[in-house]
């Protein structure tokens, strides 16, 4: 069975986004995009919401072509042409979309038909309000949450929908030079 893995940035006090949707508050840089890579080497397939995929859409598919382009630009864009997208949204339609499924509704059977079938793991990059859905639904494997040195006070919360006691194994954390702490937590199974 393969996993769905959900990859956050997190302030301290448990945002993912300020007021007016602001993450100019995330740390990244390159030893983290590295460690990230090795996540998405197990990983063939990407699942989104509407608004992050429209977004990534916007970015990846050409940013590895620039000639200014980064290494991590250039592995990120050339992971993301490859893998199967998988798309939540109630307006997208599937009609010209390249290797991407549109899932509207019976997200708890679609979402457990694509966690059966053969391949490597299923990762969730952002997409708070996809992510909010999914915990509620109990499909969440794993968390990788990423949190950063800073304090919010207010914004779009990291944990919402939750109905019911999940219970967590933390699996090993990795600190950056830049403050961040990888927190990395599979579901306990009852």
């Amino acid at each position: 069975m393969r996993n769905l893995i959900f990859f956050m940035h997190t302030s301290l006090d448990g945002f993912v986004a300020g007021p007016n949707g602001e993450m100019d508050w995330i740390n990244v840089d390159e030893a983290m995009f590295d460690f990230v890579a090795t996540m998405t080497d197990k990983a063939d397939t990407a699942l989104y919401g509407r608004v992050t995929y429209e977004m990534m859409q916007g970015y990846w598919p050409t940013a590895g072509d620039h000639p200014d382009a980064s290494k991590h630009d250039k592995e990120h864009s050339l992971w993301y042409k490859n893998v199967s997208k998988i798309v939540l949204s109630r307006t997208l339609s599937e009609k010209g979309l390249d290797n991407t499924i549109v899932i509207s509704d019976h997200l708890t059977d679609n979402i457990n038909k694509i966690k059966q079938q053969d391949g490597k793991n299923i990762l969730i990059f952002g997409s708070p309000r996809a992510s909010h859905s999914l915990l509620g639904l109990g499909l969440i494997d794993e968390f990788w949450l990423f949190v950063n040195p800073v304090l919010l006070g207010e914004g779009m919360p990291l944990f919402k929908e939750v109905k019911e006691l999940t219970k967590l194994k933390l699996v090993e954390t990795k600190i950056f030079s830049s403050g961040v702490i990888a927190l990395h937590y599979e579901r306990k199974r009852n």
